[in-house]
């Protein structure tokens, strides 16, 4: 996908092929009809419907309380928060689940990577689901003591 811009804006924006795959086919979103059903350990939000992104995530832990197993997100945001979302939530659950240790340890950059990059601008869109997973660990945490 190319979003042609005019002249004076902030150029032209491309998308990899991952960040399309994401978009159109995002990976463990909440769909309103589950978010009942499913019995997460921990619950993170950020951002502000006032200025437009915001973002929920809902984590599973195994019993042994070491390891994400399972997760769910909802996004108000743009394409690009859609698909960082959606490939955090693949790398969380691949391989049967990361420990939380290096889900803390998962940065932006890592996302951007995984997507074969973003646009610089909108590189902040990666964040979004960063701070919701770390927001819904510290949930989990508190939950759990």
């Amino acid at each position: 996908m190319t979003i042609k811009t005019k002249k004076g804006d902030v150029g032209e924006w491309l998308y990899s092929k991952k960040v399309k795959q994401h978009f159109f086919n995002p990976v463990k979103f909440m769909k309103e009809s589950e978010e009942k059903k499913f019995k997460a350990d921990g619950i993170g939000q950020v951002g502000s419907s006032a200025c437009g992104d915001v973002m929920k995530f809902w984590i599973k832990v195994d019993k042994s309380g070491k390891k994400i197993i399972d997760c769910r997100w909802r996004t108000y945001g743009c394409g690009s928060a859609i698909a960082s979302t959606s490939v955090l939530a693949e790398m969380l659950t691949e391989k049967g689940g990361m420990t939380i240790e290096k889900a803390l340890k998962i940065k932006p950059q890592d996302i951007s990577n995984r997507l074969d990059g973003l646009p610089a601008i909108k590189v902040h869109c990666s964040v979004l689901g960063d701070q919701a997973l770390r927001k819904a660990i510290e949930d989990y945490k508190k939950s759990s003591k």
